[in-house]
């Protein structure tokens, strides 16, 4: 089904998250009771709940958006090409409000493909999208819907070859693929310290755009088909 998959009807996207509050001291008190009990069996018998709340940005409950970034394939006098646009904000509601503005432009059949995206990044992405008050796009909507019809890939999966068990990293499976990718100033554990701390959310949207073109060389992988050298990927403002 893979090798069928038209490329110009593909989107690799990957969204970067931190927690709702700078610290767990800042958590309203009903949330931090709710926070415990979601985490009760997450955290280590010896972990307390503020000390787990670096972690909150996984949870879509606890977390919020501030990245996301796009990938989009086209051909250019039968070359092929990679656009990369980010759509970054400390305003959760406004950042999805133009992520859902840009999707309505794209068809309704647009496939998405993200690292783990079945998992975290799609989920992640509905889930905040309502309690923001914004209407799921039609690329999301899944409900109702049989397996083979949703049109969403998961490099992660594919690499799993029906194994449920089985978990491997983006980096890895790019190792492994002999995708090279560009080394990063920081990794997925950082994120949350780069944005309270360092208040760099630009450096973010360099990591999260950075993962986009990592996971769209690994779908050419899987396609059987040459990666784009870098000269062909453009990032636009």
């Amino acid at each position: 089904m893979l090798k069928t998959v038209d490329l110009n009807q593909v989107m690799v996207i990957d969204i970067e998250t931190v927690p709702q509050y700078a610290s767990y001291d800042d958590v309203p008190p009903h949330l931090q009771d709710l926070w415990e009990q979601k985490t009760h069996y997450q955290r280590k018998p010896e972990q307390t709940p503020d000390e787990f709340y670096e972690k909150a940005g996984i949870l879509a409950e606890f977390g919020k958006i501030v990245c996301i970034s796009l990938g989009i394939f086209y051909t250019q006098n039968k070359i092929q090409h990679l656009r990369i646009k980010s759509i970054f904000n400390d305003n959760e509601t406004e950042l999805l409000q133009d992520f859902s503005t840009l999707l309505e432009k794209q068809i309704p059949t647009l496939m998405f493909c993200a690292h783990n995206g079945k998992e975290f990044d799609y989920p992640y992405l509905c889930r905040r999208l309502l309690v923001n008050s914004i209407e799921i796009p039609v690329q999301l909507q899944i409900s109702g819907k049989k397996p083979w019809e949703v049109n969403h890939i998961d490099t992660m999966e594919l690499w799993k070859f029906g194994d449920y068990k089985h978990y491997t990293s983006l980096n890895l499976l790019a190792a492994i693929l002999n995708v090279l990718t560009p080394k990063d100033d920081i990794d997925g554990s950082m994120v949350r310290q780069v944005y309270y701390e360092e208040k760099n959310l630009p450096q973010i949207v360099t990591y999260c755009q950075k993962d986009v073109i990592t996971t769209a060389q690994v779908l050419l992988k899987f396609k059987g088909m040459n990666i784009i050298p870098p000269e062909n990927i453009t990032i636009v403002t």
